[in-house]
């Protein structure tokens, strides 16, 4: 059956243009439930079960589906995820709804209905003959929807009656819409909400604590004083930001100070570019990464960035009077230079909430239900929720969602979502790190598995199309230890002609990942393989990764290879792509590499294509540093694992060798030669790096300390930077030049993937290159197969699609590639500080040297060089009293009881682990030397605990 709609519509030239929309209506839309005899076979996919043995229901005892509607859906996602709510009907018109709604929620909704044990059906109801309902005069579309599943509901219950009339099957509608309910129930359709429905599950009562907690707007302020000014309503604030009192941009946290916070501000004006909020009231109840409306406050009360360290430990719930108080600490006498552009919360754009993973902060009063959660991440504020399982919750890491913000709350309200096991074990830590930095790390599904080749795999005549025979070149891989994922080989040999063949080859995984299939899909999504300390998250499936993909030795392996012709001072004469077929001759760790070039008998093919990559590298590298490359040095640490336990039992820096510098050399120059030849191809899409300039004023810090050791650090060019950190050398400080390093390392900006369409300056700062690209590791980043795929139609061994020719898409690509990057990097160093934790937990306390790396008011941040451990020693204890404190900002140093420190000061401290907060369980330090009467803790400290006031979590420490 045809429905049409005609309407005339007005065109921008003032014609009239007549629109038609048909809408097909069916009678063959199956209902569901397996067992109808009037729908036959006429549903696919996941059905409902024939007889729901679901959880009994105290208000409906019979067997029932459910029939949610869209609110429910959005809102309370978490109790229609869990395994007990079964034989769900989620109808077309509330699933278009959803997604028009949050794109998040409706993913999960998809994945659930998928999931065959979930028993949930997707009822088209909006193409039924029976269930469709037109629109009538006067009536909103949101009113229209609300009667379509009213209609829905009602049908399905006739529906089922001629199906089975002994069985009393029946649909029930959950709805929290107080009016929706009442003509449902008029409607004779049995409705409930869905804390009236949870609530009477009585076998499942953890159920109830999985409820959103939805107060709504008007009746928040039901006890207590406001605290927070209202949020201005979503209209009001595009009015102001469009007229320029009002600035949109995101809200960032501080993870040192719960009291402040920066706005970066949306758009291209330099001018408070970043705007800082400080005290509660000025933040007014806005949560990390959302996006927020500010007000700018006049000059007269602009503030400096505060660098007193505050984190959120109080235990009364509402104690806004005691916040006052730490807020004046915030304030403090500073010059005019120093303040910055100081602004307060007037509203909220967009709400970025996510769920967090934490611990519940168990109330003091007895058989209480509401409870302070704190969550694991800092940034975000403590959250309120109500459990019955306080008593099994304390001392796990659970995860919890935000419902809402009353204005008279001190904190959120939100609820409880899953329990991830006992604090401190490394799967429930692991799975922590994982979650906190949005790592996507579920196994592949089957849908994305079903494009992975078929084993056993060869190489067919048609994989040999359009590529290259290299088997017969003396091709090697170098790597560290354990590499599974081998991306890259190499290859050096001499030409007839006395010039030098060089070839780096590259797995060829875009052969294997096709553009737009599940697999595709999947690895674009997760953007980067995670390295962790002890397991890998796979940006693709281990079939590829470490298997068909990895250019493992003695294996025929397709390969995108670039190929120069040198002479003998590293000069490039020519260059070409080709894919290609590659058999390795070894698979070479650094260590067994550079035994090889420096052994005085071995003279092998191998050996010798390694002793002339190596003497190019030096002379590559050269080049590049006089071109203004940068040195830099970030303490990387390795952990030696127990072969059964897989505890840290040692700690060490990573120790680089010339190997290192030949692979990384080889790599840099083939990313430079295919960027080059993409963005000659395809100007306005080509997938490019850069790594922009840092504004001057980032090298403040680095300028201030190298000037406190009467040294001269120039900043104007990457070159006369290079060039400075060469010549910062003092012969009695031999560690000085390393710090500097680590120090200008800290001042550089992100290097960030882009579009080469959409942005003009394509250089790249740190290796002082004009264009950069990622080619060399497509096993583990997906940046590199758009690449392939760009350099395999650029030399026609490939055919290109849409998708690769569009800048817009290659932005999106882009800006999640950027941010899935970030997360890898944040979530890598949390396992290396979690690794730390564990390695000094059976390790004790240790004295160690170390340098200060920055100094704060009322602390010194300070580097282990023996470890590569950073960490924090704090002059400020609570319940003890306070030394004399004078911080100078412009040396800068802190000066305690009489005792100076400046930045790159050598000081002793003792390292322990901190045990005191089970949640944030941290590496301590403390002051040793020099000594200073009431800081400086005694060398001879070994029985001392140092984790009080920890006793009563003792029980949790298992």
């Amino acid at each position: 059956m045809l429905k049409s709609k005609t309407f005339l519509k007005k065109t921008r030239a003032g014609g009239v243009m007549k629109i038609v929309r048909e809408h097909y209506l069916r009678d063959d839309i199956g209902c569901g439930a397996p067992g109808c005899a009037a729908c036959g076979r006429a549903h696919g996919g996941p059905a409902l079960e024939p007889q729901p043995q679901d959880p009994a229901s105290s208000l409906w005892p019979r067997p029932h589906y459910l029939m949610p509607d869209t609110n429910v859906l959005l809102h309370q996602i978490d109790v229609l995820e869990d395994p007990a709510i079964r034989n769900v009907i989620v109808l077309q018109t509330v699933l278009q709804e959803v997604r028009n709604r949050s794109a998040p929620i409706y993913k999960r909704i998809r994945d659930v209905t998928s999931n065959q044990d979930k028993h949930f059906y997707t009822f088209t109801n909006e193409h039924h003959r029976e269930t469709y309902v037109e629109q009538e005069q006067g009536e909103n579309a949101n009113d229209r929807n609300d009667r379509a599943i009213r209609v829905a509901a009602k049908w399905y219950n006739e529906h089922l009656k001629k199906m089975s009339a002994e069985n009393q099957l029946q649909v029930i509608f959950i709805t929290n819409d107080r009016k929706n309910k009442e003509k449902a129930v008029e409607e004779g359709i049995p409705a409930f909400t869905c804390e009236e429905y949870v609530k009477s599950l009585t076998a499942n009562p953890e159920l109830i604590d999985r409820l959103a907690c939805l107060s709504e707007e008007g009746n928040e302020i039901e006890s207590g004083k406001i605290i927070f000014s209202e949020h201005l309503p979503l209209s009001k604030l595009q009015q102001g930001i469009k007229s320029g009192s009002y600035l949109q941009g995101t809200f960032r946290a501080s993870r040192e100070n719960y009291l402040e916070a920066t706005v970066w501000v949306h758009g291209d004006t330099e001018e408070n570019k970043e705007i800082i909020l400080q005290g509660l009231k000025h933040l007014n109840r806005a949560i990390h990464e959302d996006i927020v409306a500010v007000e700018l406050l006049p000059r007269s009360q602009w503030v400096a960035p505060s660098s007193v360290v505050l984190h959120d430990e109080g235990q009364n719930e509402d104690d806004v009077d005691r916040e006052e108080e730490r807020e004046h600490l915030l304030k403090t006498a500073v010059n005019e230079k120093m303040l910055k552009p100081t602004g307060r919360v007037v509203g909220i754009i967009k709400r970025n909430w996510r769920p967090y993973c934490g611990m519940l902060s168990k109330s003091d009063i007895k058989e209480s239900r509401r409870h302070l959660f704190t969550p694991a991440d800092r940034r975000i504020p403590r959250i309120r929720i109500e459990t019955r399982q306080a008593s099994t919750l304390e001392g796990r890491r659970i995860i919890v969602a935000i419902d809402g913000w009353p204005r008279n709350s001190r904190y959120p309200n939100g609820h409880f979502v899953k329990n991830l096991g006992d604090v401190g074990e490394k799967e429930t830590e692991t799975e922590v790190l994982l979650l906190e930095h949005d790592v996507p790390h579920e196994p592949f599904s089957q849908a994305v598995l079903s494009f992975l080749p078929k084993m056993p795999w060869s190489i067919t005549e048609k994989d040999m199309k359009n590529r290259e025979d290299l088997r017969h070149l003396c091709v090697c891989s170098v790597d560290p230890p354990g590499c599974t994922d081998i991306d890259d080989a190499l290859h050096c040999r001499e030409l007839s002609n006395g010039n030098l063949e060089v070839g780096v080859h590259i797995a060829d995984v875009s052969h294997f990942i096709r553009p737009g299939n599940a697999l595709d899909q999947e690895s674009a999504r997760r953007g980067t393989t995670v390295y962790l300390c002890e397991k890998r998250i796979d940006m693709v499936p281990e079939l590829l990764s470490s298997n068909l993909c990895s250019l493992r030795c003695n294996v025929d392996r397709l390969a995108f290879s670039c190929i120069w012709e040198m002479d003998h001072n590293a000069e490039i004469l020519k260059t070409r792509f080709t894919k290609s077929v590659i058999n390795s001759k070894a698979s070479l760790t650094y260590a067994e590499a550079q035994m090889r070039i420096d052994s005085a008998t071995m003279n092998d093919d191998i050996t010798t294509s390694l002793r002339g990559l190596n003497k190019l590298a030096k002379i590559l590298k050269k080049g590049r540093i006089e071109k203004g490359a940068l040195t830099l040095s970030s303490p990387e640490v390795r952990f030696h694992m127990d072969s059964e336990t897989h505890d840290p039992i040692d700690l060490q820096t990573k120790e680089l060798r010339e190997t290192n510098s030949m692979v990384e050399e080889f790599m840099l120059l083939a990313n430079i030669s295919v960027a080059k030849k993409i963005h000659e191809e395809f100007s306005e899409h080509a997938l490019l790096r850069k790594h922009p300039a840092p504004p001057s004023s980032n090298y403040e810090i680095l300028v201030k300390a190298a000037k406190s050791k009467n040294l001269e650090i120039k900043t104007d060019t990457a070159k006369s930077l290079a060039d400075s950190l060469d010549r910062a050398e003092c012969p009695a400080f031999p560690y000085l030049n390393t710090l500097l390093r680590i120090l200008a390392t800290r001042c550089m900006m992100q290097a960030v993937y882009f579009c080469s369409g959409m942005d003009n300056d394509f250089h790249h700062y740190g290796l002082a290159s004009p264009i950069y690209t990622h080619f060399t590791s497509p096993i583990r980043r997906y940046a590199d197969i758009i690449v392939h795929r760009l350099l395999a139609v650029a030399i026609g061994a490939d055919c290109t699609y849409p998708e690769l020719t569009d800048k817009h898409k290659l932005a999106d690509i882009c800006k999640n590639l950027n941010f899935r990057h970030k997360m890898s990097q944040y979530a890598q160093r949390a396992s290396v500080a979690f690794h730390t934790q564990l390695f000094f937990k059976s390790k004790g306390i240790v004295s160690e040297e170390a340098y200060i790396l920055f100094v704060r008011k009322n602390a010194i941040v300070v580097l282990i060089p023996k470890y590569g451990l950073e960490g924090t020693v704090f002059f400020e204890e609570k319940d003890k009293p306070k030394p004399q404190l004078i911080y100078n900002d412009e040396t800068p140093s802190l000066e305690i009881e009489g005792t100076v420190f400046h930045v790159f000061d050598k000081v002793k401290v003792k390292i322990m682990l901190d045990s005191s907060n089970l949640q944030h369980q941290k590496i301590r330090m403390a002051l040793v030397e020099p000594q200073i009467s009431g800081v400086s803790i005694p060398t001879d400290i070994s029985n001392v605990d140092l984790n009080e006031p920890g006793r009563k979590k003792r029980k949790f420490e298992k």
